[in-house]
C-alpha cells in the first residue's frame, strides 16, 4: 500500500494530497529514510510524522484500502511509548509556557501601541 494513501486512511492526513504533500516535503521518514508519495509501506514499518512542532512515530499494525472511521483507523497503528511521553511532555509546556502574543489578535489597537512605546522606552 502506498504511504500517502497509508497516512490518509489512518487519518493523519484530511486529503490524500496533502498526505502526499507532506511526504514530498520531507515531514514524513519512512523506517528513518525519507520516501516519495508511492512507496509501499508494510506491516511492522515505522513512521516518523512531523507536523508543525509536533513530532509522532507510528508503527504500522494493519492496512486499509479505505478511510473508515477514527476508532477504526487507530487499530492501523501503534504510536511508540517514547513518542507519547515526548507529545505529553510538549502539552504541559505549552500549558504552563503559553507563547506571549498567543491571546493577541490581528494588529494592536491605539493602546496597546501606546503601552509597548512605553515599554520600550522605558
Amino acid at each position: 500500500m502506498r504511504v500517502d494513501k497509508w497516512l490518509w486512511a489512518a487519518r493523519c492526513y484530511k486529503t490524500r494530497s496533502l498526505a502526499s504533500d507532506a511526504v514530498d516535503g520531507g515531514k514524513v521518514k519512512l523506517n528513518g529514510s525519507s520516501v516519495k508519495p508511492a512507496k509501499e509501506v508494510k506491516i511492522g514499518d515505522c513512521l516518523r510524522i512531523r507536523a508543525g512542532d509536533e513530532e509522532r512515530e507510528l508503527i504500522v499494525k494493519g492496512l486499509n484500502e479505505q478511510r473508515r472511521p477514527a476508532p477504526e483507523a487507530q487499530l492501523l497503528y501503534e504510536e511508540t511509548a517514547e513518542s507519547l511521553c515526548r507529545r505529553t511532555r510538549a502539552a504541559e509546556l505549552r500549558k504552563l509556557a503559553p507563547t506571549p502574543t498567543a491571546d493577541q489578535k490581528g494588529r494592536p489597537t491605539k493602546r496597546d501601541r501606546r503601552q509597548l512605546n512605553r515599554l520600550h522606552e522605558s
